[in-house]
């Protein structure tokens, strides 16, 4: 794999991900950030975060498969949610902890998480963008 995952010594150890990825492969690959859409444009989980991270998550991975890559090949996530309160991050990490487990992915690469007020459409709680190394 071109992503190797570290936790530096002298930052605090989060669960769920890395605070550095060292990317060593030859092409990047940029995914716009995906929304909890179906292959038929329809919203999965409304109303509802965790269901929403997750299909964002597994929208990423269809994404990165199509160009022979995987979450494992990702570098860096940013995670945008919609009237964001830190009483959500349970839910949220809900969702990308199924999704990255089906995915066979654990912990997650390095992510910011941005509180946006709305997204795209109003039914929309989370979008995520994803930069991927592969060689």
């Amino acid at each position: 794999m071109p992503i190797t995952l570290v936790n530096p010594g002298g930052l605090p150890k989060v669960d769920g991900y890395h605070h550095v990825s060292i990317a060593t492969g030859s092409k990047l690959v940029f995914i716009a950030g995906q929304v909890a859409w179906d292959a038929d444009g329809v919203t999965v989980g409304e109303g509802d975060l965790a269901a929403q991270a997750e299909q964002c998550y597994l929208n990423i991975g269809t994404a990165l498969a199509e160009v022979g890559a995987s979450l494992g090949n990702v570098a860096k996530l940013t995670v945008y949610v919609a009237d964001w309160t830190p009483d959500k991050m349970p839910l949220l990490m809900e969702g990308i902890t199924r999704a990255v487990t089906k995915q066979g992915v654990s912990p997650a690469p390095p992510a910011t998480l941005v509180g946006v007020a709305a997204l795209d459409v109003p039914e929309h709680l989370v979008e995520i963008e994803a930069t991927a190394v592969i060689d």
